[in-house]
């Protein structure tokens, strides 16, 4: 059963990717809305989860919430660290600081010319890490790993159980799609490296459920991971997504999409209960 509900969570995860494909031309709301999503995901799924799992203290202080700091301390300097590299890199081989990006797919709904006044601010602006998405994305796959992980135990323990870890899975993943193409795209990287990192995320559940029928992973191991994935998610929601839905357009509909996104996360989790 819980391999079953696994595949429904792969189809919902290709769907929330083939969202965040098709709306380019409205792409502050969609980043908006992941912002939105990932702050719901992070506040109202993955922290209280991992307090359950791994809330023994550690120095007066719960092992997830150390993670999760730490989470976000390693992202703020990987992100760092990647974006001084690459600007030595381009200085010692006499590249532009801000090269040019014809065909950057995270500025679609632009209709400026290149020499419009604030087009290259905004092309400085755009100008990222690839790795940055990559590892975020990667680190999303690794999340729906434990979705399947979880969902796999959650039928073991017994059948109402199941169910409710099958809604929340199945609903979220929605979610964890639109982040997971979102992320990756935003950084740079070409449409065929975030349809892989999509197609990977939509298959993690379904390899962790199966896996379940193996072992099963302990439940302290799980909420640390949960809480260290919650830091990173964190990050990357508040440094760069929604600063980036709101540079261009700071319009009352990209708040609203955000308030959106963290109110529908906030819905499957109270039906999840």
């Amino acid at each position: 059963m819980a391999v079953i509900v696994a595949l429904g969570a792969f189809l919902m995860t290709l769907a929330g990717g083939w969202t965040a494909q098709r709306v380019t031309d409205r792409r502050h709301l969609v980043l908006g809305l992941a912002g939105g999503l990932m702050l719901g995901v992070v506040g109202l799924d993955l922290l209280p989860e991992a307090m359950r799992a791994a809330g023994r203290p550690v120095f007066g202080v719960p092992l997830a919430l150390l993670l999760f700091v730490t989470g976000f301390l390693l992202a703020h300097v990987a992100e760092r660290l990647l974006a001084v590299r690459q600007a030595a890199h381009g200085a010692a081989n006499g590249v532009p600081r801000v090269p040019p990006v014809p065909d950057d797919p995270r500025l679609p709904d632009d209709p400026r010319t290149p020499d419009d006044p604030g087009h290259s601010h905004d092309r400085a602006h755009a100008h990222r890490t690839p790795e940055v998405g990559l590892a975020a994305a990667a680190a999303m796959v690794g999340h729906s790993l434990a979705d399947g992980v979880a969902l796999g135990a959650a039928f073991q323990v017994g059948g109402g159980m199941g169910v409710a870890v099958a809604l929340a899975v199945v609903t979220h993943d929605f979610a964890d799609g639109f982040n997971t193409y979102t992320l990756t795209s935003l950084y740079g990287n070409a449409r065929r490296k975030a349809q892989l990192m999509l197609f990977a995320d939509a298959l993690a559940p379904v390899v962790g459920a199966l896996s379940t029928l193996l072992f099963t992973l302990p439940e302290e191991p799980l909420g640390a991971y949960l809480g260290f994935f919650a830091g990173v998610l964190l990050y990357l929601a508040a440094a760069e997504i929604l600063p980036e839905a709101h540079h261009r357009h700071p319009a009352l509909s990209t708040l609203l999409c955000t308030v959106g996104g963290v109110a529908g996360i906030w819905l499957v989790v109270g039906l999840a209960d």
